[in-house]
């Protein structure tokens, strides 16, 4: 389940980023403007509630067979009725999940780019290539994801190696 919640926050973390991709040069970090808040306001408000819950769908469908996996072996005596149950709960948390960091995410906007900067982006994804990449990103970032979960146990084996090599030669004794 660890690699579960990893992933989940990679998730999020490019469901942030859809805003952010044809961005230019972000200004230096700072208090957001108020002005620059409307701004992230109006642009987190083009990525609609229904394609947040597509992407929690199309996340869920890219991530649930480990989990399925996980679960029959640990519990061989769980029937798909059960398992439904459990992949809609997973949805619908993931969902609200979605739902509450996009509610949030406008001042981190705010904090990273101009109120122009916003307004460039929001521009840009009014355009045919823009709602296109609104369309599209909840997909790709299913594809992502289906890339991602094989890798992440063995991503997690080299870095506990690689902790424990270097931990070893500074003394800590494992």
């Amino acid at each position: 389940m660890r690699q579960v919640r990893i992933a989940l926050l990679i998730v999020c973390s490019l469901i942030g980023a859809v805003g952010a991709l044809p961005a230019g040069r972000a200004h230096a970090q700072g208090p957001a403007t108020p002005e620059a808040l409307q701004a992230a306001k109006e642009l987190a408000g083009m990525l609609s509630n229904e394609t947040l819950r597509q992407t929690a769908t199309q996340v869920t469908n890219a991530v649930w067979p480990q989990i399925d996996q996980r679960l029959r072996a640990s519990r061989p005596d769980i029937d798909s009725k059960v398992l439904d149950e459990l992949r809609s709960e997973f949805e619908r948390i993931q969902a609200e999940n979605m739902l509450s960091v996009m509610a949030d995410a406008p001042i981190l906007y705010a904090r990273h780019f101009s109120a122009d900067e916003l307004r460039q982006l929001t521009a840009f994804y009014r355009t045919p290539i823009g709602e296109k990449a609104l369309k599209v990103m909840p997909q790709l970032t299913a594809e992502v994801m289906t890339m991602i979960m094989p890798r992440m146990q063995q991503v997690q084996m080299q870095t506990m190696e690689a902790f424990t090599k270097v931990l070893r030669a500074r003394g800590f004794n494992l």
